[in-house]
C-alpha cells in the first residue's frame, strides 16, 4: 500500500469514529496528522502545524462571534419579524425570500461564508416560526450562496473565468454563472421538497404514536411540534412569539427597533461593505463589527463567547489540517497526476469532477478550484469537448458540497445548532454532502460534458 493510500485510509477511519462515537472527528485529524505527517511521510512538526487552516479558522470564530451577539441582543427576531411581514402567511414565500436574498449577496461579490453568514440567522429563525425544519431551510440558503457564487465579481467566479480564459473561452463568464444559478435553483427546490416532506412523514408517525417523536436521525428532528404545528423542529432558532388574529390567522409579536439593534444592523451592514467593496477577510471584518458591539453593549460578551460553537471549530479545522498535510505530502498531487494521465478528457472531466467534489467537502472551494485548474484546462481544450461545459461542470461539483460540515459553509449551519443537537446536525449534512458527492458529478458531467450543453 503507498503511503497516500495509508494517508486517505486514516482520514477515512478519523470521520468513521467520529460519526458514530463521542469523540470528535476533528481532534483525531489533527493528532492523526502529525502522526501520519512525521511517522508516514516524514513531515517535520512546524510543517504540520503549518497546515492548521488560520484563515479559516478566523472566519469560523469571527463570524460565529458576531453572530452570537446578533441572537443575543434580539437583532435576529427583528429581522425575522420584518422578513415575517413581508412574507405574510404565505409560507412557500419564507425559503424563496432567503434563497433570493443569499443569492443576491453573493452575485454582489460576497463570498459565500459570508452571505451564508450573515442571511442564516434570520433564515433559520423565520423557518422555525413558520414550521420549516432547519435542515432544508439551511440547504436552501447555501444553495442561495451557491447560485450567486460564480457571477464574475465573486471569488469563485473569478477562478472559474481564469480556466475559461485559459481554455479560449472568455466570453461565455455569463454563461457559467446563469448555468450554476439554474443548477442551483433546482437542487434548492429539490432539498425543500424532500427535506419537508421527511419531516411531515415523520410527524404524523409521531402523532399515530401518541406524540412522542421516535428520536432525531440525521437532521429530522429533535422531538415535539414546531411552533405552528407543521411538521417536526429541526435543531430550530428561537423565533419572534406569534399572536391570534380575527379569523384564526397568526401574525407576529412585533419586535421592537431598539438602539443597541439599529445599531447591529449597521454593523451587519458593515460587514457586507467591508468584505465586498474593500476585500477584507470575512473573519477579520466580523471580528471588528463584534468588537464594536460589545464596546457599545459589554453585556453580550461573556454569553455570546461562551455560546459559540467550539466543538464544531474544532471538528472542521482538524479536518482541514490533515487535508493540508494531504496536500504537503504529496498524495493530492499524485491523485491529480493520476487523473491527467488517463487520456480520455471526456473521462478526465468526469474524475475530475467527483476529486474537486470530493476535496472540497473537506476543504476550501476557493482552493480546490485554484488547484484544479492546470489540470482542467487541457481538458476544457479538447476540440471534442465545450470549454464552458467542462467549467461548469467542475463549478458545480466543487461548489455542491459546501454544505458539508465541514466546508465553511458547512460549519456555518452547524453553528446554528443547540450543544445538545451538534452531532445528529453534523450527521445530516454529511450525509447530504456524501449524497451530493455521488450524484451531482455524474450528473453535471452528463449534461454539461457528454451532451455539450454551452
Amino acid at each position: 500500500m503507498s503511503l497516500s493510500l495509508i494517508a486517505f485510509a486514516v482520514l477515512i477511519a478519523a470521520f468513521a469514529i467520529g460519526s458514530f462515537t463521542r469523540l470528535n472527528a476533528g481532534l483525531i485529524a489533527i493528532v492523526a496528522a502529525f502522526g501520519v505527517g512525521t511517522i508516514v511521510a516524514g513531515l517535520s512538526i512546524k510543517d504540520v502545524i503549518a497546515q492548521f487552516p488560520s484563515g479559516l479558522f478566523f472566519i469560523l470564530v469571527g463570524a460565529t462571534l458576531l453572530f452570537a451577539i446578533v441572537r443575543i441582543n434580539g437583532t435576529i427576531d427583528l429581522l425575522a419579524y420584518w422578513a415575517e411581514l413581508l412574507a405574510g402567511n404565505r409560507r412557500f414565500l419564507v425559503p424563496v425570500l432567503m434563497f433570493l436574498l443569499t443569492a443576491a449577496l453573493a452575485s454582489a461579490g460576497a463570498f459565500t461564508p459570508a452571505a451564508i453568514a450573515i442571511v442564516a440567522p434570520v433564515g433559520l429563525a423565520l423557518g422555525s416560526r413558520f414550521g420549516i425544519s432547519t435542515l432544508s431551510m439551511g440547504l436552501v440558503i447555501v444553495q442561495g450562496a451557491n447560485a450567486g457564487a460564480f457571477s464574475p465579481v465573486n471569488p469563485f467566479g473569478v477562478l472559474a473565468n481564469v480556466m475559461l480564459d485559459e481554455a479560449g473561452a472568455s466570453g461565455d463568464s455569463l454563461k457559467l454563472y446563469v448555468y450554476c444559478f439554474l443548477f442551483n435553483v433546482v437542487l434548492a427546490v429539490f432539498a425543500y421538497l424532500l427535506i419537508e416532506s421527511i419531516m411531515k412523514k415523520r410527524a404524523a408517525r409521531s402523532e399515530a404514536s401518541g406524540g412522542v417523536s421516535a428520536g432525531p436521525a440525521y437532521g429530522t428532528g429533535v422531538g415535539g411540534t414546531t411552533p405552528a404545528g407543521r411538521g417536526t423542529a429541526v435543531l430550530t432558532v428561537p423565533a419572534p412569539a406569534a399572536v391570534a388574529t380575527d379569523g384564526g390567522k397568526v401574525r407576529p409579536e412585533k419586535v421592537a427597533a431598539t438602539p443597541i439593534r439599529v445599531l447591529t444592523l449597521v454593523g451587519i451592514g458593515a460587514l457586507l461593505v467591508l468584505t465586498t467593496v474593500f476585500a477584507l477577510d470575512v473573519g477579520v471584518a466580523s471580528l471588528v463589527v463584534a468588537l464594536a458591539l460589545i464596546a457599545c453593549n459589554s453585556g453580550v460578551q461573556k454569553p455570546a463567547v461562551e455560546s459559540m460553537p467550539w466543538s464544531a471549530i474544532i471538528l472542521v479545522t482538524g479536518i482541514v489540517t490533515y487535508v493540508g498535510m494531504l496536500e504537503e505530502m504529496g498524495a493530492l498531487a499524485e491523485l491529480q497526476a493520476g487523473i491527467a494521465g488517463l487520456g480520455n478528457s471526456s473521462l478526465a472531466a468526469l474524475v475530475t469532477s467527483y476529486v474537486v467534489g470530493i476535496v472540497s467537502a473537506f476543504a476550501s472551494t476557493t482552493g480546490t478550484l485554484g488547484v484544479v485548474g492546470p489540470i482542467v484546462t487541457p481538458i476544457a481544450m479538447d476540440p471534442l469537448l465545450t470549454p464552458i461545459g467542462v467549467v461548469t461542470a467542475i463549478a458545480i461539483s466543487s461548489s455542491v458540497v459546501d454544505v458539508s460540515p465541514m466546508s465553511t459553509s458547512g460549519a456555518l449551519l452547524m453553528a446554528s445548532a443547540e450543544p445538545k443537537d451538534e452531532r445528529m446536525f453534523f450527521r445530516a449534512l454529511l450525509l447530504w454532502a456524501i449524497a451530493m458527492i455521488f450524484v451531482v458529478p455524474l450528473l453535471v458531467w452528463f449534461v454539461f460534458v457528454q451532451l455539450g450543453i454551452g
